[in-house]
């Protein structure tokens, strides 16, 4: 008698409930299809165009943020290391080489919804091109860790896991003729905990 009842809603459950998490888990995941990857480094370039899918028109909406035009700039992310290791807070690591070609580069540790992470107002929690020191050939190394390291260092609190968050402003790299060929920094572990 309730068998029936019971198997219908059953099966409205799964469905319903299977529908909500997929579309959720499609919103949360990134900025939507067509994702370039360059080494460790993954950046939306159709996140910003008429042209976005409807699930990269949802995940800005739903992150009330702006995005880049086509030839303003590109925001390019990494939470991996060179090994295929996510990046986490009590680890240190650094970044090495060079950036594409751009008039401005902003370099910053961010938490899972993209803000950045807090650090003291003393520490150095961000970087941009302007800001670095560099090597006589033009590449850099930038530290990032817990603890003071000497040279370009970007300051990080223990926060679990984080991104790392490049946006080269003013760059070719922004069109998509100018991504075959370009350059990214390494993103590597220089050790973790006491080691």
């Amino acid at each position: 008698m309730f068998r029936v009842p019971l198997l219908i809603a059953v099966a409205l459950v799964i469905a319903f409930g299977g529908g909500i998490l997929s579309a959720l888990s499609v919103l949360n995941a990134s900025v939507g299809f067509g994702a370039i990857r360059l080494g460790v480094w993954s950046a939306f370039p159709q996140a910003q165009t008429d042209a976005a899918d409807p699930y990269a028109k949802s995940h800005r909406a739903k992150a009330g943020r702006l995005l880049y035009g086509t030839a303003e700039g590109l925001t390019f992310t990494a939470s991996h290391d060179e090994n295929g290791h996510q990046l986490i807070g009590t680890c240190s690591y650094r970044i090495v080489g060079r950036t594409p070609v751009a008039r401005f580069w902003t370099l910053y540790a961010a938490d899972a919804a993209g803000r950045p992470l807090a650090t003291r107002a003393e520490l150095p929690g961000s970087h941009n091109s302007q800001s670095i020191l560099r090597k006589p050939d033009g590449s850099f190394e930038i530290a990032i860790s817990p603890t003071a390291q000497p040279g370009n260092w970007l300051a990080l609190p223990d926060a679990g896991r984080f991104s790392l968050v490049l946006t080269l402003l003013d760059t070719p790299a922004a069109g998509s003729s100018g991504l075959i060929g370009l350059e990214m920094p390494r993103v590597e572990t220089i050790g973790c905990g006491n080691e």
